[in-house]
């Protein structure tokens, strides 16, 4: 990671589980304050106790908060301790998905429809003004996670609504291009992750990225 980011304090956002839990492990292992993000406190925990084990000299501390990132209550109330107590974000990775299962477009469930709007899309919308003073305060870069499904048979709910993230996030990345906060997309291998072998069932998984390997090329890059 180079010196393009400044302030040593990241938001995870979707952090209990898959490649936003790597991140937000990653972070913490390199010295950064990570504020960590999720529904699953047992998933917070685990992140937490792995961090612990490592022990590593000069590792960073984690906050652990479990909220949903649709309330967006508890979501203002966080960017704002997170402003009281350090005074903004040198990065923030948001991994926070709802991954549908996978269906015919004909036959969507509208549970999983709905839950996909609102965490894929309506929370990134509502999310990055929120976070954008942030980051502005500490020159800060913020993260996106891409998956390129969109307009394949059976992932109608995901990735139309994953495509709709980050088509928000290549607007913002746009916007604020010369005056920051940086916005980067980056697209993760395939990895072995547990929404992967739902998508993916038979899949042989050993020919897969590791999980932490991708979140140390992804970190290194930026």
């Amino acid at each position: 990671m180079t010196q393009k980011i400044a302030a040593r304090v990241a938001l995870v956002t979707g952090a209990s589980r898959g490649l936003g839990a790597a991140m937000a492990e990653q972070l913490a292992l390199r010295g950064w304050q990570v504020v960590a993000v999720a529904r699953t406190v047992g998933g917070l925990e685990e992140l937490d106790d792995r961090v612990k084990r490592a022990g590593l000299p000069g590792a960073g501390g984690l906050t652990l908060a479990p909220m949903d990132v649709t309330n967006d209550d508890a979501m203002r109330h966080l960017c704002r301790s997170i402003h009281d107590r350090w005074g903004g974000l040198g990065l923030w990775v948001h991994a926070a998905i709802h991954a549908a299962p996978l269906a015919p477009a004909g036959h969507l469930d509208q549970k999983d429809w709905d839950k996909s709007v609102a965490i894929n899309i309506r929370a990134c919308g509502l999310l990055i003004p929120m976070v954008e003073p942030l980051l502005t305060a500490q020159r800060g870069t913020a993260v996106f996670l891409d998956d390129p499904q969109a307009g394949k048979p059976f992932f109608g709910a995901y990735g139309a609504t994953k495509a709709a993230q980050i088509a928000l996030a290549q607007s913002w990345q746009a916007e604020t291009a010369k005056h920051g906060p940086r916005v980067v997309i980056a697209t993760p291998a395939g990895m072995a992750t547990a929404t992967r072998a739902r998508f993916f069932p038979g899949e042989d998984r050993a020919k897969l990225a590791d999980v932490q390997g991708e979140a140390v090329r992804i970190l290194d890059s930026l």
